[in-house]
């Protein structure tokens, strides 16, 4: 018996935190958004030419090569290079684009209108990051292990977030009754140092205690 192609193994995963499908590529700009999301992340890959729905359409021509190379130089910074191999299945070409973890967060993606957003994943969803995950990326960045001390407000914020049944930020703001800026900036290093969890209820960050 034949194996199966390890393109097919991968789309039976389905879409993931660490997998995305596309059937073309048609926007530099959009897709730009998906390579940031998976270099904010722990990395990623691309798969050109199938539905999403997990059939292959295959690539119908070499502009998507194009696409994804002028994405990653001119589309994202900073730079992101992707690596993608072509497979044939079916007489049908796939590419295979990984893209790595990004040594340097966060990661911007340029806009249609030129602007420069930062994008994380969530799931099998590329969102645009709040100030707290914005935060959070900037914290990767550095190399410090655990948390020795606690300051007055991560102190607050420890003792105000629930255990289950988390909070947005701002019903914490609210029992809280200081600055958001200062709230941010404590809740993103409890999160970096895995203290507080952040759950997703329809695009919302909901924020509780990690056990």
């Amino acid at each position: 018996m034949k194996p199966l192609h390890k393109i097919i193994r991968l789309i039976a995963f389905g879409e993931s935190e660490s997998l995305d499908f596309k059937q073309t590529i048609s926007d530099a700009s959009k897709i730009a958004k998906t390579i940031v999301s998976f270099a904010n992340n722990k990395g990623g890959t691309l798969l050109i030419g199938v539905r999403d729905n997990g059939s292959i359409a295959g690539i119908r021509s070499e502009d998507e090569k194009y696409m994804l190379e002028l994405a990653g130089t001119f589309y994202c910074s900073p730079k992101i290079d992707i690596v993608f191999v072509e497979h044939e299945i079916d007489k049908k070409i796939v590419i295979e684009a990984h893209i790595p973890e990004g040594k340097e967060k966060p990661y911007y993606a340029k806009a249609e209108d030129g602007k420069w957003w930062v994008y994380h994943r969530v799931k099998d969803e590329s969102l645009q990051a709040s100030p707290v995950m914005f935060q959070v990326l900037k914290k990767q960045n550095r190399h410090q292990d655990e948390l020795s001390s606690y300051s007055f407000l991560e102190s607050e914020i420890l003792n105000t977030l629930p255990i289950e049944k988390g909070i947005t930020l701002t019903e914490l703001l609210g029992l809280l009754k200081i600055k958001k800026n200062r709230v941010i900036y404590s809740l993103a290093k409890l999160i970096h140092f895995g203290l507080v969890k952040v759950e997703y209820l329809h695009k919302t960050e909901i924020f509780s205690l990690k056990v």
